[in-house]
């Protein structure tokens, strides 16, 4: 190996640590899943998480509205100017994914668009655009995930990524149900609010002033709904090589477990996020990956 490519080598692999470093510290449920893969993938879904992470943390961030936008444009031009000259260590290992594996880095577009979205405090009428929504901010991962574990990115598992990933996120949504409403985002349709009789204000001490009963039954409407998304999403699993199945089989454990959680108990939601404790996360973890060895 020459000088010049060795230096090109490390700088990869730097490039990959670094991604890796931020996957394990921030990525939480996720990172449950991404460790069971092989070396070669799991830097290549860090990547993707790392980029993806960079555009959540421009929309949930402190600058003015304007500076996001402007921030998530300056995204949009970073992922269409990917290559092997980047300086940015998240692109360098994004430009090496894309070359080893079929991901196609140009779905990151839609993950913009959903967080632009947010920026303008977009609120949807129907779920029909709410899930519009969470295929554009989950289903996008999903489809970008499924380039990673070796997939084209059309046909059924494709179809069958996308749901998983709308999933997904519409169990965020129902985790976050307290705090995004006191950070000003109304993610759940109106239609379903009026349904109900919700309003979802928030009284003087930042709690629902709607009556409980017509919120937990909300919440179990949700609940219910999102199981569908499940079935169809976890179809996914039998067209995964072992590894890869372990990981989705992880990583979609974990927030199902969540969901089964809130439709338990509709009333936690109500009283702020609630979340699994690790040990019970690698539980499931280690069950996907024993499970996922035939």
């Amino acid at each position: 190996m020459s000088s010049s490519a060795g230096l090109e080598h490390d700088r990869v692999r730097d490039a990959y640590r670094y991604c890796e470093r931020i996957t394990r510290t921030q990525a939480r449920n996720f990172f449950y899943g991404i460790r069971l893969l092989p070396p070669v993938k799991r830097g290549a879904l860090s990547a993707v998480y790392s980029f993806a992470r960079r555009v959540d943390d421009i929309g949930d961030g402190s600058l003015s509205s304007e500076q996001k936008l402007l921030r998530l444009q300056q995204a949009r031009q970073d992922i269409d100017d990917v290559g092997p000259d980047a300086k940015d260590p998240v692109l360098v290992a994004l430009a090496d994914t894309a070359r080893r594996l079929p991901v196609p880095l140009e779905v990151f577009h839609e993950l913009i668009d959903g967080c632009e979205a947010d920026v303008r405090g977009t609120r949807y009428d129907t779920f029909e655009q709410l899930t519009h929504y969470c295929r554009c901010v989950a289903g996008s991962v999903g489809r970008l995930s499924l380039g990673v574990f070796g997939h084209e990115v059309t046909g059924p598992a494709a179809q069958r990524a996308d749901s998983l990933g709308v999933a997904l996120q519409l169990t965020n949504i129902l985790r976050d149900l307290l705090e995004d409403r006191r950070g000003g985002r109304v993610y759940l349709p109106t239609e379903d609010l009026r349904r109900f009789g919700v309003s979802l204000e928030l009284d003087s001490r930042g709690m629902f002033t709607d009556p409980p009963d017509a919120l937990n039954e909300l919440v179990r409407f949700q609940a219910r709904r999102i199981e569908g998304w499940y079935s169809e999403g976890l179809r996914l699993l039998p067209l995964l090589d072992h590894r890869s199945r372990a990981c989705c089989a992880a990583m979609a454990g974990i927030y199902h477990e969540l969901l089964r959680h809130i439709a338990d108990d509709p009333a936690a939601v109500t009283r702020g996020r609630i979340t699994l404790p690790g040990r019970q996360k690698m539980i499931v973890a280690a069950r996907s990956l024993a499970g996922m060895k035939s």
